[in-house]
């Protein structure tokens, strides 16, 4: 090894001011992004016509291009880097396989089998959508799904620990005075102030893995490296997990099918051609993007094992980078989890104000921007009773939508107007009894080994199954009184 790392040292005892000057370049950069984003919109945008101010606040007026659609999705993405690496710094390519290859697929299928479908509905939301597919009550569950699907508890506890880290912060207070940040920046633009600064987030976060895997290759050496210091199971497919707890985060991950920030930038696109080809390259980009952080996270593993788990790739990163790169790579991280807080945040406020109030109010940006301070604070009282554990949260809010939601929705895709607005509630609250019923019950023997998430995709099916029948017993039932 050809220099010591400490599995303890603290951000402070190696950042220098150059470093500083980078990051705040950095920073400068986005909020610059952002400005200019506001300044198109002025040339663009009438500001005296309220309903194209709300479509340009929610959708960028559905002109999203290719290279921002790319770079906003890809930078929406990520913004769990530290669960991502933790899982890969204890269980190796398990993390590639669990929060890549599965999710590779669902891409996919997205771009090539329902982009077109969500593009002729020309709806504003995912719970817009549902409602022109099934039905007002569909809707209005779905929404509540959406905004607990989109809730950044997840990128909350990534920030605070990323502040918590630079600044010597508690997690609350770090956590706190991020959302701050973001919650400003998010109300003040709208979804072009999202997209304009991931544009620029999405540049350095890529270069900043990158930069982290290209220096341990050439400071530790490759593949033969890490298979010396690391055990065996880092480089099995489940990591020594069973095959059902692995193909859980397959269902997860095809959780991307009724995802709302998917969604949102197939709304927001120009056009169907643009989304689909925009998936399939931000796909390859995923791909690139989580060999680095899932080998970036094993050679943190393999230098420093001692390391708390969950900020290892962190703290490993400020001693391989050299000064000023490491500035820069701070800041890739920063914009990692930025990028993805303030599109779920915006979305969540968008659920608040768009898809959960009644139609009267709708089109209101002042009940927008309420929302989005709402879902801040929700955010960071959840964070702190979900104790900062990131891996917990994605499993608890993934399962619900995976195993409730999922379904009903593809099925409307295949079998369109098959689903009736009833039919579309009844399996999801099948779903939601099935999930939470498993999750909160002992379970011993075989059946400890059952995910809730196949409990809860076998009550929706039960419940897309025996509707129709439950229905003629009950019309028989009501005519014959």
């Amino acid at each position: 090894m050809s220099r010591s790392f400490n599995p303890n040292i603290s951000i402070s005892e190696v950042i220098t001011t150059l470093d500083w000057v980078v990051f705040s370049l950095v920073l400068l950069s986005t909020f610059a992004a952002v400005l200019y984003g506001e300044i198109k919109k002025k040339k663009e945008i009438n500001a005296d016509d309220e309903n194209l101010n709300f479509l340009d606040l929610l959708l960028m007026g559905r002109n999203l291009t290719l290279p921002l659609f790319i770079g906003t999705l890809v930078a929406t993405w990520y913004g769990g880097i530290f669960g991502v690496t933790e899982i890969a710094f204890k269980k190796g390519i398990f993390n590639f396989v669990t929060q890549g290859a599965f999710w590779y697929v669902a891409y996919i299928i997205f771009a090539l089998f329902i982009v077109d479908h969500v593009k002729n509905y020309q709806a504003v939301t995912l719970p817009d959508l549902i409602h022109k597919m099934f039905g007002p009550r569909s809707a209005m569950l779905s929404g509540y799904f959406n905004f607990f699907n989109v809730l950044p508890i997840a990128y909350v506890i990534s920030l605070g620990i990323f502040i918590k880290a630079l600044f010597g912060l508690s997690l609350i207070m770090g956590m706190s005075l991020g959302v701050i940040v973001v919650i400003l920046y998010s109300m003040w633009g709208g979804f072009r102030a999202v997209v304009f600064s991931d544009l620029v987030q999405f540049f350095v976060m890529c270069s900043g893995v990158a930069l982290i895997l290209i220096l341990s290759v050439s400071e530790f050496g490759g593949l033969s490296f890490l298979k010396q210091n690391l055990p065996e199971n880092h480089f099995t497919l489940t990591g020594g997990e069973t095959l059902a707890t692995t193909f859980v985060w397959g269902f997860i991950a095809l959780s991307t099918l009724v995802d709302p920030n998917f969604y949102q930038r197939v709304f927001a696109a120009d056009s169907a051609k643009t989304a689909k080809k925009g998936i399939l390259i931000s796909t390859l980009v995923w791909f690139c993007f989580d060999i680095c952080t899932t080998f970036g996270a094993m050679y943190a593993r393999a230098v420093i094992p001692e390391a708390e788990s969950g900020q290892a790739y962190l703290i490993y990163a400020i001693q391989l980078l050299p000064s000023g790169v490491r500035g820069f790579v701070l800041a890739g991280i920063l914009a990692t989890i930025l990028s993805t807080l303030d599109s779920y945040l915006f979305l969540a406020g968008t659920t608040v104000s768009f898809d959960l109030v009644p139609k009267k109010y709708k089109g209101k940006v002042s009940l927008h921007h309420l929302g989005v301070v709402s879902v801040g604070i929700i955010s960071v009282i959840m964070a702190i009773l979900f104790e900062g554990n990131i891996k917990t949260v994605w499993k608890t809010l993934g399962s619900y939508s995976a195993s409730c939601l999922l379904l009903p929705v593809v099925y409307g895709y295949i079998f369109p107007g098959k689903i009736k607005d009833n039919q579309f509630i009844f399996s999801c609250l099948l779903g939601i009894i099935g999930t939470t019923y498993w999750r909160n019950v002992k379970h011993s023997g075989f059946a400890s080994n059952i995910d809730e998430l196949y409990i809860g995709i076998a009550s929706t099916t039960i419940g897309l199954v025996i509707y129709p029948q439950l229905f003629k017993i009950f019309s028989k039932s009501t005519e014959s009184k």
